[in-house]
């Protein structure tokens, strides 16, 4: 049995399967990682402008940077990868999503049982935290009318409702997708594995005794830790893999 029909076997057996994302599930779609040596943006790198030092600083640079991304994520359609786990999610009640993506492609396919570990790059908070402005809010128009945009509340500035180098993860997220981790099967996709806590969350998984596997184009450090490591295009092997 090849490793491919021994994880689908594992998937049909299974009642509840918890799938990690990361940013390889969106690069069919044409979206960028943002990091790394083709994350450059005006020489500058991601680490040194996603930080609320950075906002603090020159906010309008760093909206301008969003503002990009905000475009070329929204020219992008989710691929067949996005489609595969929605229709997944849709069919049977025990999968759950936990993504590190911030670019809405899952919700735009209907991913159901979505957990976003970084929040999302459309929606903005109020910098100041005012009284009377929600947790966040939707914006959806790209490229944004104006920058930096304002909180409706306190036309205070508003910022990016994603987690930013140096913050912490929301409890709630990290607590339902901790909640995952007790699974029959738990795979991760398209993520290199060292951005915590969400990198705990396979050695989660492995101690509620759940099967393990990665799905990725190289090997990455979780590979020698998964029971099954399948290295190809995310979208080519979930649409062989998973079961309706």
């Amino acid at each position: 049995m090849s490793p491919t029909d021994a994880l689908a076997a594992r998937l049909l057996e299974a009642s509840r399967i918890t799938v990690l994302t990361g940013a390889g599930v969106s690069a069919a779609s044409g979206v960028p990682t943002f990091r790394g040596e083709n994350g450059l943006w005006r020489n500058v790198r991601a680490e040194t402008l996603a930080t609320a030092e950075a906002f603090e600083n020159d906010p309008k640079l760093v909206w301008e940077w969003y503002d990009w991304r905000r475009s070329v994520i929204r020219a992008a359609q989710p691929n067949a990868a996005h489609h595969a786990l929605a229709a997944w999610t849709r069919a049977r009640s025990g999968v759950t999503v936990i993504t590190q993506n911030v670019d809405g492609l899952h919700e735009r396919a209907g991913t159901e049982r979505l957990v976003r570990l970084h929040g999302s790059i459309w929606r903005l908070r109020c910098w100041n935290h005012c009284a009377g402005a929600p947790s966040s809010w939707e914006a959806l128009t790209a490229p944004l009318p104006s920058l930096p945009p304002r909180c409706p509340h306190c036309d205070g500035l508003a910022r990016p409702a994603v987690v930013w180098f140096g913050e912490s993860l929301d409890a709630a997220d990290v607590r339902a997708a901790t909640d995952a981790c007790a699974c029959d099967v738990f795979i991760t996709i398209g993520t290199s594995a060292i951005v915590h806590p969400a990198a705990s969350l396979l050695h989660h998984a492995r101690r509620h005794h759940a099967f393990t596997a990665e799905i990725n184009l190289e090997p990455t450090p979780a590979s020698a830790a998964v029971d099954i490591a399948l290295q190809g295009k995310a979208e080519e092997i979930l649409g062989a893999l998973l079961p309706t």
